[in-house]
């Protein structure tokens, strides 16, 4: 087999150390345009994990390593003036020259020919004359642009300028220090990588890097400049540069990591921002999944399918953790506010890769100092804590999210609701919503939606009231009011979601008339006087919803039903009063919030559901949702339930774990209003990292209360809390503990003795 290498940083000599390593007779070549020493950045830190699988394929490699590394277990976060260190996070970081000269020596020993100071030849040629080509060159891939049209790489830049930069002497600590400038705000990330050196990054908004006046001054005044910034950290000394420049972080993804026998490796194939320290890990990686495949597979296609089957998922969710990272550094300012233990823990959580728990294991005494601070009692985690809102005060942070049952007759909850609302309450969470209840039989999604407009329907409902109020003392139940607007009429979920009815359509209203779908029913636009004729409907229901006992009201503004439509740009083409403008598409949703405040109870809390983002070119964005969260919180919300998306039906969401938090973050700090996280918060550990570092203040969760009706209360006794954040009723108590189960361990030896 011949191999070609395109590229000669540590990805691609890896890959061509280890594929001439299993198989001695390969004719392994690498090309990399530059000489041996050039390199850009100072140190690579790599983790365990990492090292683990380097051990196993190339000992001598893994060896050479350990001679070389830096090691350390502390991170010190440095916040006006204060620094607090947490510990047990284990880091290993040599030069990156070190790591050249390293694999340089292990190829040539191996018998890989190393071409330096050579451009590699087209990619096109080297497919037809070799049987298989790495290109492992970088972010600026020219062999990924050569077929791009068949890897249909995305690549995004984003908002920060940084300069890699390093001082001569060891940090004793991976550094994290703000400095809050005339200018703006700046960031320095710090690591050692050998006894007398550290990498010093140093980081930016654009618009602070233009005040600043960085985009005018040479590479030596840039570095003078920001050694002064940040001489606390640096001790006074200056700091140095080899050939860096200013730059902004670019994301690289591709459709496809192969085609034919070109395969991409490391940067050509995915970046993730240096916050997580992962580009020399995932290239490396890369290299050893794709040796084991080629070792593997029986055919260079096959292999390449399987190193890219392989491989996807685990850079994906990297992928995720280091924009989250990224995102994190950018909002910066946002958090300069939260107390500086609290800032340290919300940095330290920001990937969401570090977890309350995670770090609780690491760190047990910062940990405990975070929750102290934040008013947790001993023994109390975050999630336990109370909440207020208004007169209603919440004995933990965990919501029932509103779920959609499609089980009413006639609008009226049956005994189907009474089982699963009360199932849920007894379950322990401190609020329990309802599916989203409609104001009219014409605002239903479908024919089995719940329903507040008739006092049949609230008697109903305070049936279910009262059994919560009765059987879960200490559990609120709320109601979500709202109309399907464009997307009713439509089949159960489970008949096909947003399809329309076979037979007995109702006809359809909505800010403009639009479709949801492509060939679906054509909505009405409400008139003037429709539209006074739909306040009052949410303001009957609302009075309704207070005599059936319900502690607190949301208003559904989201997921592109009635109200929803009126604020999104793309749903709302109306050129009167009620369209335009972001004032005038928030004007009608004001409105009915007025009309059903002015019913509900003044004691009783109203929040409000929003998409904060449309997922759609053109759509609501970030910016534009907290206008909205702010408009809101003007007209008395008590708190934003933050969701995203569902507006338009070509949205294309960037699903992932908690996916939807950072627009809650957002608006809780920029507003200064209480937000309810939503998104793919599946566990307790999530929970209880989004309410300490402050991003959330109350968290819901829809399918793992499908999954387990008893989640809150399975969350306590899993961390060993029995307080009044999660009392268990009386008739439950006996199982609060996990069931035992039969011994799976075997004995251990008694002896062993040696050869």
């Amino acid at each position: 087999m011949k191999v070609a290498v395109i590229g000669g940083g540590p990805g691609g000599l890896y890959a061509a150390a280890l594929l001439k390593r299993l198989d001695p007779a390969r004719e392994v070549t690498l090309w990399e345009r530059n000489a041996p020493d050039d390199t850009f950045g100072f140190g690579v830190v790599l983790s365990d994990e990492t090292l683990g699988g380097i051990e196993h394929a190339d000992p001598v490699v893994h060896a050479a390593l350990q001679r070389a590394f830096v090691r350390w277990d502390d991170i010190d976060i440095v916040h006006r003036g204060v620094r607090h260190t947490s510990g047990g996070h284990g880091f290993a970081a040599l030069g990156r020259r070190r790591l050249l000269r390293i694999l340089h020596e292990r190829c040539r020993s191996l018998g890989v020919e190393l071409r330096f100071r050579t451009e590699a030849p087209d990619a096109v040629r080297l497919a037809r004359t070799h049987d298989l080509v790495v290109a492992a060159d970088g972010v600026h891939s020219t062999t990924r642009e050569a077929f791009a049209d068949v890897f249909r790489p995305r690549v995004t830049g984003h908002r920060c300028r940084y300069a890699w930069l390093a001082a001569d002497f060891a940090f004793d600590a991976f550094r994290f220090e703000i400095a809050e400038t005339e200018h703006g705000v700046m960031q320095l990330h710090g690591y050692p990588y050998a006894a007398d050196s550290s990498t010093v990054i140093v980081e930016m908004r654009e618009e602070v890097w233009r005040a600043a006046g960085f985009d005018e001054t040479d590479g030596t005044e840039s570095i003078e400049r920001c050694a002064k910034v940040f001489a606390d950290a640096l001790g006074g000394r200056p700091l140095r540069s080899h050939r860096s420049t200013w730059t902004t972080f670019r994301t690289v993804v591709n459709a496809r990591w192969s085609h034919g026998n070109v395969v991409l490796l490391g940067d050509a194939a995915h970046t993730a921002h240096f916050s997580i320290g992962s580009g020399t890990k995932l290239a490396v990686e890369d290299a050893l999944a794709l040796a084991a495949c080629l070792d593997e597979q029986p055919s260079v296609r096959e292999a390449l399918a399987a190193y890219e089957g392989e491989r996807r998922p685990v850079v994906e969710s990297t992928q995720r953790a280091a924009r989250a990272s990224l995102e994190w550094f950018e909002d910066l300012d946002l958090y300069l506010g939260q107390p500086s233990r609290r800032f340290a823990f919300n940095l330290l959580t920001r990937s969401r890769r570090v977890t309350h728990g995670n770090l609780r294991l690491r760190d047990a005494r910062f940990t405990e100092a975070v929750e102290r601070e934040f008013g947790c009692p001993p023994g109390t985690p975050p999630m336990f804590t109370p909440f207020r809102l208004r007169g209603l005060t919440l004995r933990n942070r965990v919501v029932v999210s509103p779920m959609d049952m499609y089980s009413a007759v006639d609008g009226v909850p049956g005994d189907f609701h009474l089982v699963h609302l009360g199932a849920r309450a007894l379950g322990g969470a401190g609020l329990v919503m309802t599916e989203m209840v409609c104001v009219s039989p014409e605002g239903r999604i479908t024919p089995g939606c719940a329903g507040l407009w008739t006092g049949r329907q609230a008697e109903a409902w305070r049936r279910i009231t009262d059994f919560v109020h009765r059987q879960a003392p200490g559990t609120a139940i709320g109601v979500q009011l709202g109309h399907s607007g464009r997307k009713g009429s439509t089949k159960p979920m489970w008949e096909g979601t947003d399809e329309p009815l076979d037979d007995g359509n109702w006809p359809l209203v909505a800010a403009s008339p639009l479709p949801y779908k492509p060939g679906g029913q054509l909505p009405r636009e409400l008139s003037r006087a429709q539209l006074t004729d739909m306040r009052e409907q949410f303001a009957a229901a609302a009075a309704r919803a207070a005599r059936a006992g319900f502690d607190l009201l949301e208003l559904h503004c989201a997921h592109g039903y009635l109200l929803s439509g009126f604020l999104s740009p793309l749903t709302n083409r109306r050129t009167d009063a009620y369209g335009g403008s972001p004032e005038k598409r928030l004007r009608f949703p004001l409105e009915v919030f007025d009309a059903v405040r002015a019913v509900w109870p003044e004691e009783r809390p109203m929040t409000v559901r929003v998409s904060a983002t449309d997922w759609a070119d053109g759509g609501t964005t970030a910016e534009d949702a907290v206008g909205i969260a702010r408009a809101f919180a003007a007209h008395g919300a008590d708190a934003i339930d933050v969701s995203t998306g569902q507006v338009v039906a070509d949205e294309e969401p960037e699903f992932g774990r908690s996916y939807q938090v950072p627009f809650a973050d957002r608006i809780r700090h920029r507003v200064g209003v209480p937000v309810i996280a939503v998104g793919a918060i599946s566990s307790w550990d999530d929970v209880n990292s989004l309410i300490l570092a402050g991003r959330a203040d109350l968290c819901a969760l829809a399918r793992p209360h499908l999954y387990d009706p008893h989640w809150t209360l399975h969350a306590a006794a899993e961390q060993g809390y029995a307080g009044p954040g999660a009392d268990w009723p009386a008739p439950y108590r006996a199982g609060s503990r996990p069931p035992r189960t039969g011994r799976t361990d075997a004995p251990k030896p008694r002896l062993v003795l040696g050869s």
